[in-house]
Protein backbone atom coordinates (compact mmCIF):
# COMPACT_ATOMS: atom_id res chain seq x y z
CA UNK A 1 0.00 0.00 0.00
CA UNK A 2 1.46 3.35 -1.05
CA UNK A 3 1.95 6.38 1.20
CA UNK A 4 2.79 10.07 0.87
CA UNK A 5 5.60 11.83 2.72
CA UNK A 6 4.78 15.55 2.83
CA UNK A 7 7.30 18.18 3.84
CA UNK A 8 5.17 21.04 5.08
CA UNK A 9 5.63 24.78 4.97
CA UNK A 10 6.36 25.26 1.26
CA UNK A 11 4.50 27.95 -0.65
CA UNK A 12 2.92 27.21 -4.00
CA UNK A 13 3.34 29.42 -7.06
CA UNK A 14 2.39 29.64 -10.70
CA UNK A 15 -0.70 27.96 -12.11
CA UNK A 16 -2.46 24.61 -12.14
CA UNK A 17 -5.39 23.26 -14.18
CA UNK A 18 -8.08 20.94 -12.80
CA UNK A 19 -8.63 17.49 -14.26
CA UNK A 20 -11.92 16.37 -15.76
CA UNK A 21 -14.74 15.87 -13.27
CA UNK A 22 -14.79 12.40 -11.74
CA UNK A 23 -18.49 12.48 -10.84
CA UNK A 24 -19.51 13.47 -14.36
CA UNK A 25 -17.19 10.89 -15.92
CA UNK A 26 -18.77 8.05 -13.93
CA UNK A 27 -22.22 8.98 -15.29
CA UNK A 28 -21.45 9.66 -18.94
CA UNK A 29 -19.20 6.60 -19.28
CA UNK A 30 -22.03 4.36 -18.03
CA UNK A 31 -24.37 6.04 -20.54
CA UNK A 32 -22.40 4.57 -23.48
CA UNK A 33 -24.19 1.28 -22.74
CA UNK A 34 -27.39 2.80 -24.16
CA UNK A 35 -26.25 2.71 -27.79
CA UNK A 36 -24.54 0.33 -30.20
CA UNK A 37 -22.73 3.22 -31.88
CA UNK A 38 -19.45 4.97 -31.01
CA UNK A 39 -19.42 7.52 -28.19
CA UNK A 40 -16.27 9.64 -27.84
CA UNK A 41 -15.66 11.36 -24.50
CA UNK A 42 -12.93 13.96 -23.95
CA UNK A 43 -11.26 15.12 -20.72
CA UNK A 44 -11.71 11.81 -18.86
CA UNK A 45 -9.53 11.88 -15.72
CA UNK A 46 -7.13 8.94 -15.49
CA UNK A 47 -7.86 8.17 -11.86
CA UNK A 48 -8.30 4.83 -10.14
CA UNK A 49 -12.11 4.73 -9.99
CA UNK A 50 -12.50 5.76 -13.63
CA UNK A 51 -9.85 3.38 -14.97
CA UNK A 52 -11.45 0.52 -13.01
CA UNK A 53 -14.86 1.41 -14.47
CA UNK A 54 -13.45 1.48 -18.00
CA UNK A 55 -11.79 -1.90 -17.48
CA UNK A 56 -15.08 -3.31 -16.21
CA UNK A 57 -16.77 -2.09 -19.41
CA UNK A 58 -14.07 -3.83 -21.45
CA UNK A 59 -14.71 -7.06 -19.56
CA UNK A 60 -18.43 -6.67 -20.30
CA UNK A 61 -17.64 -6.65 -24.02
CA UNK A 62 -17.53 -2.91 -24.71
CA UNK A 63 -14.88 -1.92 -27.27
CA UNK A 64 -12.73 0.84 -25.77
CA UNK A 65 -10.23 2.82 -27.85
CA UNK A 66 -7.76 5.30 -26.35
CA UNK A 67 -6.77 8.31 -28.46
CA UNK A 68 -3.01 7.97 -29.12
CA UNK A 69 -2.68 11.76 -29.19
CA UNK A 70 -4.71 12.51 -26.06
CA UNK A 71 -4.57 10.23 -23.03
CA UNK A 72 -7.80 11.73 -21.68
CA UNK A 73 -9.93 10.89 -24.74
CA UNK A 74 -11.66 7.51 -25.10
CA UNK A 75 -14.10 6.10 -27.65
CA UNK A 76 -16.60 3.45 -26.51
CA UNK A 77 -18.67 1.07 -28.62
CA UNK A 78 -21.15 -1.15 -26.77
CA UNK A 79 -22.46 -3.03 -29.82
CA UNK A 80 -21.88 -6.36 -28.06
CA UNK A 81 -22.51 -6.94 -24.35
CA UNK A 82 -21.39 -10.19 -22.75
CA UNK A 83 -24.53 -11.39 -20.96
CA UNK A 84 -22.74 -14.37 -19.44
CA UNK A 85 -20.13 -12.11 -17.83
CA UNK A 86 -22.87 -9.97 -16.27
CA UNK A 87 -23.96 -12.96 -14.17
CA UNK A 88 -20.45 -14.13 -13.24
CA UNK A 89 -18.88 -14.05 -9.78
CA UNK A 90 -16.07 -11.88 -11.14
CA UNK A 91 -18.59 -9.22 -12.23
CA UNK A 92 -20.27 -9.32 -8.82
CA UNK A 93 -16.94 -8.93 -7.01
CA UNK A 94 -15.84 -6.05 -9.25
CA UNK A 95 -19.11 -4.17 -8.71
CA UNK A 96 -18.82 -4.67 -4.96
CA UNK A 97 -15.47 -2.83 -5.02
CA UNK A 98 -16.55 0.03 -7.30
CA UNK A 99 -19.44 2.24 -6.26
CA UNK A 100 -19.63 3.99 -9.63
CA UNK A 101 -20.87 0.74 -11.18
CA UNK A 102 -24.25 1.44 -9.53
CA UNK A 103 -24.95 3.55 -12.63
CA UNK A 104 -25.03 0.42 -14.78
CA UNK A 105 -28.53 -0.26 -13.41
CA UNK A 106 -30.49 2.19 -15.55
CA UNK A 107 -28.65 1.64 -18.86
CA UNK A 108 -28.61 -2.17 -18.61
CA UNK A 109 -32.27 -2.49 -17.63
CA UNK A 110 -33.15 -0.21 -20.55
CA UNK A 111 -30.81 -1.89 -23.05
CA UNK A 112 -30.91 -5.62 -22.22
CA UNK A 113 -33.73 -5.87 -19.69
CA UNK A 114 -31.92 -7.60 -16.84
CA UNK A 115 -29.11 -6.76 -14.42
CA UNK A 116 -27.74 -8.26 -11.24
CA UNK A 117 -26.08 -5.87 -8.86
CA UNK A 118 -24.00 -6.55 -5.78
CA UNK A 119 -23.96 -4.09 -2.91
CA UNK A 120 -21.45 -1.43 -4.04
CA UNK A 121 -18.20 -0.34 -2.42
CA UNK A 122 -16.67 3.14 -2.33
CA UNK A 123 -15.97 5.59 0.48
CA UNK A 124 -16.81 4.59 4.05
CA UNK A 125 -18.73 7.74 4.91
CA UNK A 126 -21.89 6.29 6.42
CA UNK A 127 -25.03 4.83 4.92
CA UNK A 128 -25.49 5.48 1.21
CA UNK A 129 -28.80 3.87 0.41
CA UNK A 130 -29.92 2.89 -3.08
CA UNK A 131 -33.69 3.16 -2.55
CA UNK A 132 -34.06 6.10 -4.94
CA UNK A 133 -32.37 4.16 -7.76
CA UNK A 134 -34.50 1.06 -7.34
CA UNK A 135 -37.84 2.78 -6.66
CA UNK A 136 -37.44 5.07 -9.67
CA UNK A 137 -36.59 2.23 -12.08
CA UNK A 138 -39.39 0.11 -10.63
CA UNK A 139 -41.86 2.93 -11.32
CA UNK A 140 -40.85 2.67 -14.96
CA UNK A 141 -41.95 -0.96 -14.92
CA UNK A 142 -38.96 -3.04 -13.82
CA UNK A 143 -39.27 -5.71 -11.13
CA UNK A 144 -36.77 -6.15 -8.32
CA UNK A 145 -35.93 -9.17 -6.20
CA UNK A 146 -33.09 -9.82 -3.79
CA UNK A 147 -31.09 -12.97 -4.44
CA UNK A 148 -30.06 -14.07 -0.96
CA UNK A 149 -27.73 -16.75 -2.32
CA UNK A 150 -25.70 -14.29 -4.35
CA UNK A 151 -26.28 -11.39 -1.95
CA UNK A 152 -27.28 -9.31 -4.95
CA UNK A 153 -30.24 -7.40 -6.34
CA UNK A 154 -31.89 -8.42 -9.61
CA UNK A 155 -33.66 -5.75 -11.66
CA UNK A 156 -35.59 -7.13 -14.61
CA UNK A 157 -38.21 -5.98 -17.09
CA UNK A 158 -40.53 -8.36 -18.91
CA UNK A 159 -41.82 -5.76 -21.35
CA UNK A 160 -40.91 -2.25 -22.44
CA UNK A 161 -40.35 0.31 -19.70
CA UNK A 162 -43.15 2.89 -19.60
CA UNK A 163 -42.91 6.58 -18.82
CA UNK A 164 -44.58 7.86 -15.67
CA UNK A 165 -44.61 10.69 -13.11
CA UNK A 166 -42.41 10.31 -10.05
CA UNK A 167 -41.52 12.47 -7.06
CA UNK A 168 -38.11 11.37 -5.76
CA UNK A 169 -37.80 10.90 -2.01
CA UNK A 170 -34.36 12.54 -2.15
CA UNK A 171 -32.52 14.55 -4.79
CA UNK A 172 -29.96 11.78 -5.26
CA UNK A 173 -27.41 12.61 -7.97
CA UNK A 174 -26.62 9.04 -8.97
CA UNK A 175 -30.24 8.01 -8.44
CA UNK A 176 -31.41 10.76 -10.79
CA UNK A 177 -28.76 9.74 -13.34
CA UNK A 178 -29.87 6.11 -13.24
CA UNK A 179 -33.55 6.98 -13.68
CA UNK A 180 -32.78 9.36 -16.56
CA UNK A 181 -30.78 6.67 -18.36
CA UNK A 182 -33.56 4.12 -17.86
CA UNK A 183 -36.25 6.56 -19.03
CA UNK A 184 -34.75 7.89 -22.26
CA UNK A 185 -35.91 4.83 -24.25
CA UNK A 186 -39.07 4.10 -22.20
CA UNK A 187 -42.44 4.30 -23.95
CA UNK A 188 -44.21 7.60 -23.36
CA UNK A 189 -43.25 10.53 -21.15
CA UNK A 190 -41.44 10.42 -17.83
CA UNK A 191 -41.58 13.34 -15.39
CA UNK A 192 -39.04 13.42 -12.56
CA UNK A 193 -39.75 15.93 -9.77
CA UNK A 194 -37.17 16.68 -7.06
CA UNK A 195 -34.50 15.58 -9.52
CA UNK A 196 -30.88 16.42 -8.75
CA UNK A 197 -29.71 19.28 -10.97
CA UNK A 198 -25.93 19.40 -10.42
CA UNK A 199 -23.84 20.51 -13.41
CA UNK A 200 -22.84 16.87 -13.91
CA UNK A 201 -26.49 15.81 -14.25
CA UNK A 202 -26.92 18.67 -16.71
CA UNK A 203 -23.94 17.38 -18.66
CA UNK A 204 -25.36 13.85 -18.74
CA UNK A 205 -28.66 15.18 -20.09
CA UNK A 206 -26.89 17.24 -22.75
CA UNK A 207 -24.88 14.22 -23.90
CA UNK A 208 -27.99 12.03 -24.02
CA UNK A 209 -29.79 14.69 -26.08
CA UNK A 210 -26.86 14.66 -28.50
CA UNK A 211 -27.42 10.89 -28.72
CA UNK A 212 -31.05 11.44 -29.70
CA UNK A 213 -32.84 11.60 -26.34
CA UNK A 214 -35.53 14.22 -25.67
CA UNK A 215 -34.93 15.68 -22.21
CA UNK A 216 -36.26 19.09 -21.18
CA UNK A 217 -36.05 21.03 -17.92
CA UNK A 218 -32.26 20.64 -17.78
CA UNK A 219 -30.74 22.60 -14.84
CA UNK A 220 -34.01 22.45 -12.91
CA UNK A 221 -35.40 19.91 -10.44
CA UNK A 222 -38.28 19.05 -12.80
CA UNK A 223 -37.18 16.94 -15.77
CA UNK A 224 -39.43 15.78 -18.61
CA UNK A 225 -38.23 12.90 -20.78
CA UNK A 226 -39.99 11.84 -23.97
CA UNK A 227 -38.97 8.28 -24.72
CA UNK A 228 -37.32 7.51 -28.06
CA UNK A 229 -36.84 4.21 -29.89
CA UNK A 230 -33.05 4.19 -29.76
CA UNK A 231 -29.97 6.34 -29.23
CA UNK A 232 -27.03 6.91 -31.55
CA UNK A 233 -23.39 7.91 -31.15
CA UNK A 234 -22.13 11.29 -29.96
CA UNK A 235 -19.09 13.29 -28.85
CA UNK A 236 -18.88 14.89 -25.41
CA UNK A 237 -16.41 16.86 -23.27
CA UNK A 238 -16.36 16.53 -19.48
CA UNK A 239 -16.33 19.67 -17.30
CA UNK A 240 -13.37 20.58 -15.06
CA UNK A 241 -13.65 19.00 -11.62
CA UNK A 242 -15.13 21.56 -9.19
CA UNK A 243 -13.77 19.49 -6.28
CA UNK A 244 -10.22 19.87 -7.54
CA UNK A 245 -10.83 23.60 -7.96
CA UNK A 246 -11.93 23.84 -4.33
CA UNK A 247 -9.02 21.69 -3.18
CA UNK A 248 -6.51 23.96 -4.93
CA UNK A 249 -8.09 27.06 -3.38
CA UNK A 250 -7.71 25.40 0.03
CA UNK A 251 -4.07 24.52 -0.61
CA UNK A 252 -3.25 28.09 -1.61
CA UNK A 253 -5.01 29.52 1.44
CA UNK A 254 -3.39 27.17 3.95
CA UNK A 255 0.13 27.67 2.59
CA UNK A 256 -0.20 31.46 2.17
CA UNK A 257 0.38 31.08 -1.56
CA UNK A 258 -0.51 33.07 -4.65
CA UNK A 259 -1.90 30.63 -7.20
CA UNK A 260 -3.84 30.73 -10.47
CA UNK A 261 -6.28 27.92 -11.18
CA UNK A 262 -6.81 27.78 -14.93
CA UNK A 263 -9.93 26.97 -16.98
CA UNK A 264 -12.29 26.24 -14.08
CA UNK A 265 -15.66 26.68 -15.91
CA UNK A 266 -16.53 29.38 -13.38
CA UNK A 267 -20.24 29.47 -14.26
CA UNK A 268 -20.53 25.85 -13.12
CA UNK A 269 -18.89 26.32 -9.69
CA UNK A 270 -22.10 27.52 -8.04
CA UNK A 271 -21.58 28.57 -4.39
CA UNK A 272 -18.03 27.24 -4.08
CA UNK A 273 -16.10 30.52 -4.56
CA UNK A 274 -18.40 32.35 -2.12
CA UNK A 275 -17.96 29.64 0.51
CA UNK A 276 -14.20 30.26 0.54
CA UNK A 277 -14.71 34.02 0.48
CA UNK A 278 -16.83 33.72 3.65
CA UNK A 279 -13.80 32.18 5.33
CA UNK A 280 -11.86 35.30 4.32
CA UNK A 281 -10.03 33.91 1.28
CA UNK A 282 -9.18 36.59 -1.30
CA UNK A 283 -9.89 34.97 -4.65
CA UNK A 284 -10.71 36.73 -7.89
CA UNK A 285 -12.27 35.64 -11.15
CA UNK A 286 -10.09 36.45 -14.16
CA UNK A 287 -11.96 35.29 -17.26
CA UNK A 288 -12.39 31.56 -16.73
CA UNK A 289 -9.53 31.40 -14.21
CA UNK A 290 -9.44 31.88 -10.44
CA UNK A 291 -6.56 33.84 -8.93
CA UNK A 292 -5.98 33.19 -5.22
CA UNK A 293 -4.04 36.01 -3.54
CA UNK A 294 -1.29 35.31 -1.04
CA UNK A 295 -2.50 36.08 2.49
CA UNK A 296 -0.74 35.96 5.83
CA UNK A 297 -4.13 35.85 7.55
CA UNK A 298 -7.80 35.59 6.69
CA UNK A 299 -10.88 36.22 8.82
CA UNK A 300 -14.15 34.27 8.95
CA UNK A 301 -17.32 36.28 8.43
CA UNK A 302 -20.11 36.29 10.99
CA UNK A 303 -23.80 36.35 10.21
CA UNK A 304 -25.41 39.81 10.09
CA UNK A 305 -26.68 39.46 13.68
CA UNK A 306 -23.16 38.65 14.87
CA UNK A 307 -23.74 34.94 15.42
CA UNK A 308 -21.20 32.29 14.43
CA UNK A 309 -21.03 31.43 10.74
CA UNK A 310 -22.45 28.04 9.73
CA UNK A 311 -21.35 26.33 6.54
CA UNK A 312 -23.56 23.41 5.54
CA UNK A 313 -23.98 21.17 2.53
CA UNK A 314 -27.21 20.96 0.52
CA UNK A 315 -28.44 19.60 -2.81
CA UNK A 316 -27.46 21.74 -5.79
CA UNK A 317 -27.48 24.71 -6.08
CA UNK A 318 -26.40 24.37 -2.46
CA UNK A 319 -22.83 23.61 -1.43
CA UNK A 320 -21.51 20.18 -2.39
CA UNK A 321 -20.80 17.94 0.64
CA UNK A 322 -17.55 16.80 -0.99
CA UNK A 323 -15.84 20.11 -0.19
CA UNK A 324 -16.78 20.45 3.49
CA UNK A 325 -13.64 18.56 4.53
CA UNK A 326 -11.47 21.06 2.65
CA UNK A 327 -13.36 24.07 4.05
CA UNK A 328 -13.00 22.66 7.56
CA UNK A 329 -9.21 22.39 7.20
CA UNK A 330 -8.96 25.92 5.78
CA UNK A 331 -10.89 27.23 8.80
CA UNK A 332 -8.29 25.82 11.22
CA UNK A 333 -5.91 28.69 10.33
CA UNK A 334 -8.50 31.46 9.97
CA UNK A 335 -9.30 34.20 12.47
CA UNK A 336 -12.65 33.39 14.05
CA UNK A 337 -14.88 30.35 14.42
CA UNK A 338 -17.23 28.43 12.17
CA UNK A 339 -19.71 25.58 12.53
CA UNK A 340 -19.33 22.96 9.80
CA UNK A 341 -22.60 21.05 9.38
CA UNK A 342 -22.31 17.89 7.27
CA UNK A 343 -25.97 16.98 6.74
CA UNK A 344 -25.80 14.43 3.97
CA UNK A 345 -23.30 11.84 5.30
CA UNK A 346 -22.96 10.64 8.85
CA UNK A 347 -19.29 9.57 9.08
CA UNK A 348 -17.44 12.17 7.05
CA UNK A 349 -16.28 14.30 9.98
CA UNK A 350 -14.55 11.54 11.94
CA UNK A 351 -11.21 12.38 10.28
CA UNK A 352 -10.97 15.54 12.43
CA UNK A 353 -9.24 13.60 15.23
CA UNK A 354 -6.15 13.58 12.98
CA UNK A 355 -6.34 17.37 12.67
CA UNK A 356 -6.73 17.70 16.44
CA UNK A 357 -3.54 15.63 16.82
CA UNK A 358 -1.85 18.19 14.55
CA UNK A 359 -2.87 21.02 16.88
CA UNK A 360 -6.15 22.15 15.31
CA UNK A 361 -8.84 23.42 17.67
CA UNK A 362 -11.96 21.51 16.69
CA UNK A 363 -14.95 20.39 18.75
CA UNK A 364 -16.74 17.43 17.17
CA UNK A 365 -20.29 17.96 18.42
CA UNK A 366 -21.77 14.82 16.83
CA UNK A 367 -21.33 12.83 13.58
CA UNK A 368 -22.71 15.76 11.57
CA UNK A 369 -21.34 18.94 13.21
CA UNK A 370 -17.94 20.30 14.12
CA UNK A 371 -16.97 23.71 15.52
CA UNK A 372 -13.60 25.00 14.28
CA UNK A 373 -11.77 27.69 16.26
CA UNK A 374 -9.17 29.17 13.95
CA UNK A 375 -5.53 29.77 14.89
CA UNK A 376 -5.32 33.01 12.85
CA UNK A 377 -1.97 31.66 11.56
CA UNK A 378 -0.51 32.30 15.02
CA UNK A 379 0.16 28.62 15.61
CA UNK A 380 1.27 26.31 12.80
CA UNK A 381 -0.10 22.78 12.60
CA UNK A 382 2.47 20.09 13.40
CA UNK A 383 3.29 17.02 11.32
CA UNK A 384 1.53 13.73 11.94
CA UNK A 385 1.24 10.14 10.69
CA UNK A 386 -2.23 9.58 9.25
CA UNK A 387 -4.38 7.24 7.15
CA UNK A 388 -6.74 8.43 4.44
CA UNK A 389 -10.27 7.16 5.22
CA UNK A 390 -11.89 8.39 1.98
CA UNK A 391 -11.13 10.56 -1.04
CA UNK A 392 -12.18 13.93 0.35
CA UNK A 393 -10.84 13.45 3.87
CA UNK A 394 -7.62 12.25 2.25
CA UNK A 395 -7.16 15.46 0.27
CA UNK A 396 -8.06 17.51 3.37
CA UNK A 397 -5.33 15.73 5.35
CA UNK A 398 -2.91 16.35 2.49
CA UNK A 399 -3.72 20.08 2.61
CA UNK A 400 -3.18 20.12 6.37
CA UNK A 401 0.17 18.34 5.96
CA UNK A 402 1.29 20.81 3.27
CA UNK A 403 0.81 23.66 5.76
CA UNK A 404 2.25 21.86 8.81
CA UNK A 405 5.63 22.14 10.48
CA UNK A 406 7.75 19.09 9.74
CA UNK A 407 7.18 15.99 7.61
CA UNK A 408 3.88 14.12 7.69
CA UNK A 409 3.00 10.68 6.38
CA UNK A 410 -0.36 9.69 4.90
CA UNK A 411 -1.01 5.97 4.37
CA UNK A 412 -3.67 4.32 2.23
CA UNK A 413 -3.31 6.98 -0.49
CA UNK A 414 -5.07 4.75 -3.00
CA UNK A 415 -8.13 6.54 -1.59
CA UNK A 416 -6.71 9.85 -2.84
CA UNK A 417 -5.73 8.24 -6.16
CA UNK A 418 -9.37 7.28 -6.66
CA UNK A 419 -10.23 10.96 -7.11
CA UNK A 420 -7.08 12.90 -8.02
CA UNK A 421 -4.90 12.21 -11.07
CA UNK A 422 -1.12 12.15 -10.50
CA UNK A 423 -1.66 14.64 -7.69
CA UNK A 424 1.83 14.65 -6.16
CA UNK A 425 3.59 15.38 -9.48
CA UNK A 426 1.17 18.18 -10.32
CA UNK A 427 1.59 19.79 -6.88
CA UNK A 428 5.37 19.34 -6.83
CA UNK A 429 5.50 21.21 -10.14
CA UNK A 430 4.12 24.30 -8.38
CA UNK A 431 6.27 24.15 -5.24
CA UNK A 432 4.99 21.33 -2.97
CA UNK A 433 7.33 18.68 -1.50
CA UNK A 434 5.46 15.37 -1.69
CA UNK A 435 7.07 11.97 -2.12
CA UNK A 436 5.21 8.76 -2.96
CA UNK A 437 6.59 5.66 -1.27
CA UNK A 438 5.50 2.00 -1.57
Amino acid sequence: MASFLIEGGHRLHGSIEPQGAKNEALQVICAVLLTKENVTIHNIPRILDILNLIQLLRDMGVEVTEDPNDENTFTFCARNINMEYLESEEYFNRCARLRGSVMFLGPLVARIGRVFYAKPGGDKIGRRRLDTHFIGIQKLGAKMVYDDTRKAYLLERFSDLKGTYMLLDEASVTGTANIIMAAVTAKGTTTIYNAACEPYIQQLCKMLNQMGAKISGIASNLLTIEGVEELHGAEHRILPDMLEVGSFIGMAAMTGSELTIKNVSYENLGPIPDAFKRLGIDLRQEGDDIHVMAQNRYEIESFIDGSILTIADAPWPGLTPDLLSVLLVVATQAKGSVLIHQKMFESRLFFVDKLIDMGAQIILCDPHRAVVIGHDHQMQLVSNNMTSPDIRAGIALLIAAMSAKGTSKIDHIDQIDRGYQNIEARLNAIGAKITRID
